[in-house]
């Protein structure tokens, strides 16, 4: 008897150490709770968003105009100084009343689409490869200009001189076309004081060395949002995530609470802001059958729509997703970083945010999908034909950069399968963080299938 009990012993303990190792449990959705937000005036957050003073410092305004000319593209049509300032720049008065030239939001939220400026679509053209933007060795040579030419212009641009030296050589991407703002919010956190903001020129806290890429959400999207970024990890007041660019160049948190008054007005305008409708006919009996395939096999995380239309706000674990994976482990478990945002100046008063990282990513919603190429978190898939069929997704594609095309059938920008990875212009999906691999649900469909579901997503 005591025999047999050993043996059965060892085989439930041996069934048990089985079940650890073989069975893997189905991981579930996680629903994000809504975060109290502030009420604001939208007309005043489209004014403050393109032409206020949320950062001080920049490039002296002459000295800008001798690099960089005259702008004749005014495409929200502003006045005085700004009408010849391209569009992603705004002329302000550093503290010093000196007229600067600083970069604004729309340098990654807005975007050049068929001779039309969308406000809110995220920039997939930017250029953060190296020598590109920031780069330490332009601001070394304006300081030197600068301190010996005018010294009054060089007191109102060292901020932004300051910032660039000390971070633009950590911000390079592999490739066009991806942005590194997440990593850019990080460096400029390890280089300031979480409760003062004041500027160290030596980081306080280790960064992850590699710079992970993102691609843009539309802005149109986070009304619908209760958590912000693609790991739904920004929780709480919206405004203080939206003013963050604020870092850049701001001198301390007496600064940064005149620049926090004024972003729940932008906060405002930006749930005013609507997808733009795809321009072109449709197949009404396909959009009939893509939209039941829709209901049938995606709305479950990516909502309804229509009216009534509901959106889940649902985090994918990473088992479910199966995406490049390094966006949230990298960027968004630096558990310093994390530690500085949720202790500093930022967490704090009548409306805080916080940070709660995740394994995995939100299911966005797909409001505007059709103009958003190209897509993942990564922006890895250069269109939903390839989304949508995960064996159709290249290895390596080029994109002209200089004659942008979009393909309005397949949905994203026109495209070239390349042999190999050389160039900047060509996306490399072999390199860390840039992988095209996972959300495979579109591989189930066939081509008919798959042309409804796309013919269904032109009118969302």
């Amino acid at each position: 008897m005591k025999k047999f009990c050993v043996v059965l012993v060892i085989a439930v303990i041996c069934f048990s150490f089985s079940s650890v190792i073989f069975y893997r449990p189905i991981q579930e959705p996680v629903p994000v709770l809504p975060s109290r937000q502030r009420s604001g005036d939208p007309r005043a957050g489209y004014e403050y968003l393109t032409t206020g003073d949320y950062l001080r410092s920049g490039i002296p305004l002459s000295y800008f105009k001798m690099g960089f000319g005259k702008n004749s593209m005014n495409y929200l049509k502003r006045e005085g100084f700004n009408a010849d300032i391209p569009y992603d720049y705004t002329v302000v008065n550093a503290p010093n009343g000196e007229l600067v030239v600083a970069p604004n939001c729309m340098q990654c939220h807005a975007q050049v689409f068929e001779g039309r400026l969308i406000i809110g679509l995220g920039n997939s053209s930017i250029d953060f490869t190296k020598n590109q933007k920031l780069d330490p060795r332009n601001a070394e040579a304006a300081e030197k200009l600068l301190k010996n030419l005018d010294p009054k212009k060089y007191e109102a641009a060292e901020p932004f001189l300051r910032v660039v030296k000390g971070i633009g050589d950590q911000l390079h991407t592999e490739v066009r076309g991806v942005n590194t703002a997440d990593r850019l919010a990080a460096l400029l956190a390890s280089h300031r004081d979480p409760k003062t903001f004041q500027w160290s020129d030596k980081p306080m806290m280790d960064i992850p060395a590699e710079v992970i890429p993102t691609d843009v959400p539309a802005w149109w999207m986070l009304k619908k949002k209760n958590a912000m970024f693609y790991n739904g990890f920004g929780r709480g007041d919206f405004s203080r995530f939206l003013m963050a660019s604020n870092l850049l160049t701001v001198n301390d948190t007496a600064e940064s609470r005149e620049v926090d008054a004024r972003f729940n007005d932008v906060l405002a305008y930006i749930n005013s802001i609507m997808p733009p409708a795809y321009p072109n006919p449709v197949n009404k009996k396909l959009v009939r059958e893509g939209g039941i395939l829709f209901v049938q096999n995606c709305s479950k995380c990516h909502g309804s729509y229509g009216n009534p239309g509901k959106y889940p706000n649902l985090l994918i674990p990473e088992e479910e997703i199966q995406t490049d994976s390094l966006l949230f482990k990298s960027n968004y478990q630096s558990y310093q970083f994390v530690e500085w945002f949720n202790n500093s100046w930022f967490a704090m008063g009548e409306h805080p945010a916080r940070l709660e990282p995740f394994n995995g990513y939100i299911a966005p919603p797909l409001d505007g999908i059709w103009i958003t190429a190209p897509y993942l978190h990564n922006g890895s898939v250069p269109d939903l034909e390839c989304l949508l069929n995960s064996k159709e997704r290249p290895r390596y594609w080029r994109r002209d950069f200089d004659n942008q095309e979009y393909d309005f059938d397949k949905l994203g920008w026109k495209y070239k399968a390349q042999d190999s990875a050389q160039g900047t212009a060509v996306y490399n999906t072999d390199l860390p963080g840039y992988g095209n691999y996972g959300h495979r649900y579109g591989d189930k469909f066939n081509s008919r299938e798959r042309k409804a579901i796309i013919e269904y997503l032109k009118t969302l």
